[in-house]
């Protein structure tokens, strides 16, 4: 079974992803780790739609930060949407950028905010908000 977890960078999406794995053993992919299937990106893209679509003996997590990606996840992947508040993304984005959040990538942040809010999904985890042991609770029973 596939289980998509998207949402905008600085979320908390690798953090559920992680628990998630610990506790199903799954194999988590992010963003465009399918370039290690194959030298050509085409070829790696087509490849790693195959693995999610057979995926039914085994669970895969695939984390998303770009929309383009949602295109990949097969009909019956679990989707969860993970959101967080402007200021919490903007405090967390300026943790990876040693405490520095240059007026440039604000503004980036500002307009990317809410770009996924209205994309379809089974799950929708609110960092700060939903507690993660609840979060993977729900993930699992929608296995």
């Amino acid at each position: 079974m596939v289980i998509g977890i998207f949402g905008e960078s600085c979320t908390g999406k690798s953090t559920l992803a992680d628990k998630l794995a610990a506790q199903i053993g799954a194999e988590i992919y992010t963003g465009k780790d399918y370039l290690r299937l194959a030298k050509n990106e085409s070829i790696a893209m087509k490849l790693f739609e195959k693995k999610l679509q057979s995926a039914v003996d085994s669970h895969i997590i695939y984390v998303i930060a770009e929309k383009a990606h949602l295109a990949l996840l097969p009909e019956n992947a679990i989707r969860v949407l993970v959101t967080a508040d402007l200021s919490v993304i903007k405090e967390r984005f300026s943790q990876r950028m040693h405490g520095n959040l240059p007026a440039p990538v604000e503004k980036m942040l500002e307009r990317q905010h809410g770009c996924f809010d209205n994309e379809a999904h089974h799950i929708h985890v609110i960092s700060g908000q939903t507690d993660l042991a609840e979060a993977c609770s729900q993930i699992l029973a929608a296995l």
